[in-house]
């Protein structure tokens, strides 16, 4: 890697890791406020769908006038048999309208779906630290291309579901490559599992795969915060 490849990966490394700090520290600041109302709430009853989305509801839409980023979703999901009268559950709000997602409406039967294998929920349950996931497409929520933010939640030992947020990935390429533009250089960022979330070179479009094509001889560079890369060529 030169010297101007090497000052770019990282200027374009640098650019990614800014973008998402925001949207991760926005909720970082609410989930502990969060569980401590979830506690006290546990503390006067059982803890029901009603009371979660409560609860939730000024946190979401608090996520959802972020500046500087195109949340297009934020709210809760619940632990597995987290709630009294429910299975499973999302507290969540989205869109222009800032409307309540109820899935029970939609077409398919998803109010009690088992999202504890999905990436955005399995990993940050698992870990206990913020997690970006994507892309991928959204069949719960918007049915887009989108990339969820999850930050774990805990009540007194005991993680309880993550907070998150979802970016649709048409908005997250117009902010980056317009940012990645000033760098001189072709732009392509991946996600752990080497998939392309998005690029400046038009070779490559959002979900292609880095294994076994030009790009996977390229230089790269990790976005520690973000678990994401950046390749630039």
């Amino acid at each position: 890697m030169n010297t101007a490849t090497d000052t770019a990966t990282q200027a374009a490394a640098a650019i990614v890791e800014d973008y998402f700090s925001t949207p991760v520290r926005a909720l970082v600041d609410w989930v502990d406020p969060f569980a401590a109302e979830v506690a006290a709430a546990r503390a006067t009853g059982p803890l029901t769908r009603s009371k979660i989305d409560a609860l939730v509801r000024p946190h979401a839409l608090q996520t959802l006038d972020l500046r500087g980023v195109p949340v297009y979703g934020a709210g809760f999901i619940a632990a597995i048999d987290l709630l009294a009268d429910a299975h499973s559950h999302l507290a969540w709000w989205q869109g222009d309208d800032r409307r309540q997602l109820v899935l029970a409406s939609q077409s398919l039967n998803k109010e009690n779906i088992d999202y504890s294998a999905l990436e955005w929920y399995r990993v940050p349950m698992a870990t206990g630290e913020p997690h970006v996931a994507g892309p991928y497409v959204d069949y719960l929520c918007s049915d887009e291309y989108t990339i969820t933010i999850a930050v774990p939640a805990d009540v007194d030992g005991e993680r309880i579901g993550v907070a998150g947020l979802d970016l649709l990935v048409s908005a997250v390429e117009r902010d980056l490559t317009h940012r990645f533009a000033g760098l001189g250089c072709e732009v392509t960022l991946t996600n752990g599992v080497g998939r392309v979330v998005v690029s400046t070179d038009p070779r490559w479009a959002t979900g292609d795969s880095v294994r076994g094509s030009g790009l996977a001889d390229l230089p790269r560079v990790a976005c520690p915060t973000v678990a994401l890369d950046v390749i630039v060529g």
